[in-house]
């Protein structure tokens, strides 16, 4: 059984914190979400298919990738304003669809007793409307599919 990721987003609050531990050391998680080959592969609902179309992992870089299912093909961009390996990443997230609606993730990588690890993101929408909006169109269901295929990852020795 995998772990399960915990949302916690009060009513009312224009922010979330995200938490989720993995059966892996700080640097294997760190390193799937550095390298775009790694990070295209879990990123998202298992029917969802990613294309990495900009990857610059640095304080001060971005990204951008595509992710396309039978309904269409959704983007999504940010920059990535503080990078310290196994240790913290703060970026911007924005689903193109929604231009100026960009939200700022606060990403800690935490070791564990045992070889394990926890993420705990905190994440600041511009709107309390952004974050139910998000909520609604299946934020928790995608990354909890998205940390599953991480965890299969990570077992494999990625």
């Amino acid at each position: 059984m995998s772990n399960p990721v915990v949302i916690d987003a009060a009513p009312g609050q224009s922010y979330a914190d995200i938490t989720r531990e993995f059966e892996a050391p700080v640097e294997a998680v760190f390193r799937a979400h550095a390298d775009p080959d790694l990070f295209k592969i879990w990123i998202g609902p298992r029917t969802e298919n990613t294309v990495i179309t900009h990857w610059d992992f640095r304080s001060g870089g971005g990204y951008r990738f595509e992710q396309s299912n039978p309904d269409g093909t959704f983007a999504f961009r940010g920059v990535f304003h503080t990078v310290i390996p196994n240790e913290l990443i703060i970026q911007t997230f924005e689903y193109e669809a929604w231009p100026n609606e960009v939200s700022l993730d606060n990403i800690r990588f935490e070791s564990l007793p045992g070889g394990r690890s926890r993420i705990v993101d905190h994440s600041v929408f511009p709107t309390v409307e952004v974050l139910e909006s998000m909520i609604r169109q299946g934020m928790e269901y995608g990354m909890r599919e998205g940390y599953e295929k991480m965890d299969e990852l990570l077992a494999a020795g990625s």
